[in-house]
Formats: structure tokens, sequence, C-alpha cells
């Protein structure tokens, strides 16, 4: 019988849990329910209570490493308490969630305990047999895989799975024992852009994606850079968006052309870019030809901003296409949003 173990860890203020392990735990629950078979819960972190408080209800047991040692990530630490709570478990199949903490890590543990690791599951079945789905070839084909050797480790990626819901209580955990190396490095803080500075936000609830065309001469032959950096900025301080691009634009500062400054390739959307996972999407002055589009497949719902009736958004890719000028329905739109502001208040 399969035995089934989720592993995560407390955000980075050293409580909760995040969203991707409410998703990941959600998961395992399905899969113990589907296989007839046990739930273990590991949680690594500074102090655990109060995240195993908060998923008390599922009633499964509950491992936990704790301690200041493990407060931030660090590879030494990480690896030896997920080693620590797998022996502990002893889990046929291990499902943790695919954050960048224990991304770099969890390789190292599925060696350790001789096992075999597959990373960006997408989905967990179960019929006759277990098998997950991953994306190739940049999203564009979905496998489903198999393995027969255990244990088996999955790294999910987030926004695939409704998080797990249910009620807090008190939890009993179960501390494991951690036998630390000697590490070599320390914690000594975190330096990080301000909130309002940080332009990718993988929690958003709305996607803007902007293309070339914001740099481009507009209806009177005059480039209007700064006009755009300052409606896109306010739109995402205002909104709380996360920002994307088109390829074109992010590597116009090679080509000695008008550039945002606040854009990176880190926020390229598509084919060659990310493929986020937000309810919604907003895109505008861009064409919404295919390899920008694949970047878009996990949006929910789609709209777009373009000046051209025939751009590839209108061509079935769109749900709203809006012909008009970016800059015109960016200067109402964050009229709206202030607006809708000033009235919370």
């Amino acid at each position: 019988m399969e035995k089934i173990l989720v592993l995560v860890h407390v955000d980075e203020l050293g409580g909760a849990l995040p969203k991707i392990a409410m998703e990941t735990l959600a998961t395992g629950e399905e899969l113990t329910k589907a296989l007839g078979s046990t739930l273990t819960i590991g949680i690594v972190g500074a102090d655990v209570e109060a995240a195993a408080n908060s998923i008390a209800d599922c009633g499964a047991k509950i491992l936990g490493v704790v301690g200041p040692e493990f407060a931030h990530s660090r590879y030494a630490s990480d690896a030896a308490a997920l080693e620590a709570i797998c022996r502990a478990a002893d889990p046929t199949i291990v499902l943790a969630c695919g954050t960048s903490r224990f991304a770099r890590v969890m390789a190292g543990v599925a060696h350790r305990l001789g096992g075999e690791i597959d990373t960006h599951i997408t989905s967990v079945t179960s019929t006759d047999r277990t098998g997950v789905g991953r994306w190739f070839y940049r999203q564009r084909i979905e496998a489903v895989l198999e393995r027969s050797p255990r244990p088996w480790f999955l790294l999910l990626d987030g926004g695939v799975h409704e998080p797990w819901r249910g009620r807090a209580g008190v939890a009993n955990v179960e501390l494991v024992p951690v036998t630390l190396p000697d590490l070599r490095t320390n914690v000594t803080g975190v330096r990080a852009p301000k909130t309002d500075e940080q332009t990718i936000r993988p929690e958003a609830k709305l996607l803007f994606v902007a293309g070339a065309g914001w740099t481009k001469k507009q209806r009177d032959g005059q480039v209007h850079t700064n006009e755009a950096e300052k409606l896109i900025t306010d739109f995402l301080r205002s909104s709380g968006a996360s920002l994307g691009s088109s390829k074109s634009l992010v590597e116009q500062s090679g080509e000695n052309q008008a550039v945002l400054k606040f854009m990176t390739h880190m926020n390229q959307v598509g084919q060659t870019g990310s493929t986020p996972r937000h309810p919604k999407g907003l895109s505008t002055c861009c064409h919404g030809e295919e390899p920008h589009v694949v970047g878009w497949r996990f949006i929910r719902e789609r709209r777009a901003v373009n000046l051209d009736p025939n751009c590839g958004w209108a061509r079935g890719k769109a749900d709203v296409l809006y012909v008009a000028d970016a800059f015109e329905v960016m200067k109402h739109l964050n009229a709206l949003v202030a607006e809708r502001a000033l009235a919370m208040i």
C-alpha cells in the first residue's frame, strides 16, 4: 500500500503556510483518498505550531522540524531536515510544494533516499496506477508519467489545484530530531525590493502584459515612453497586478530603442518566457501572436487592448478585445481604480 507524505514549509514571515503549500496538501489529500492509503504531513520552519494548527482539520499525522537554523532557505539545513522527515515517515510517494526553497534541494533529498524525482508536476491522478501530468516544450505538450521505483518525489507547480480549505484547531506535532552537518553559510538577513517596486507577483489575481507598442510613435508622431511608464506603474501599484512583457519589448534595450526602465527579461511571458497562472489577464499593445499566447494558456479570462482589429487577439485568442488606444484606456482605467479606492476609505 502506498504511503503519502506532503512536504511544506512556513512562509517568509515564519508563521503561516503559503498558498502553494495548501494546494499541495489538497492534492495529497485527494490522492490519499483515491488510493485508500495513509497521509503524513511534514513541516519545516523556525516555528511550525501556527502552521500546523491551521491544517489541524485534515486529520493527518504531522511531523515537524523546528529551530532557528530552519527559518531561512539553505541547502545544507533544508536537505537534512527533509531527509529526517522522510526517514521518519518512510513514504512511497512524496508531494512537495514547488517553491524556490524546495526546488533547489529536493533532488538531493531524493538521491539520499535512493528515490526518483519529477518536477513541475501539474496534476496527480490515480486509477489502477498513479500517474502525474507534466508540460514539455514550453507548455505545448502534456505528458502523463508513471514510475515503479519508490520513493517517488513529486515537486508540484503552484496555481494548478484549488487550495485546501478546512478548519483550524490544535494540532499534535511530532518533532523530528535532525543532525545538522557543519554549516558553512549563515543567513544574516534578506534584501528585497519594496513591495510597490516588485512587479512579478505570482499570487496576483491579474496579469498585466505590455507590448512593444507602448514605446512606438503614437498618433501625434512622437514617442511617449515617460507617460507609458507612469500609466503602467500607477496601475500596478493601485491594482496589485503582476507585470508581464512580450519578447520584443524586453529586447529593445539591445536595439538602442526607447525602453520601459522597470521591464526586464524576468517579466517576459510567452514561448521563450514564463507561463504564469492568474485568474485574469489584460494585454496592451501586444499583437497576440502564437509565441505570446503560449504563455497565456493557463490564464482563465483573457482581455486585450489593441488598435488593430485584425491582431492575433481578435482571432479567437481573447475573450474580449478592446479596439482602442491603450494610453487612453489606461488613463480611464487608472481613474476608475483610484475612484474605487477612495470609495473604500
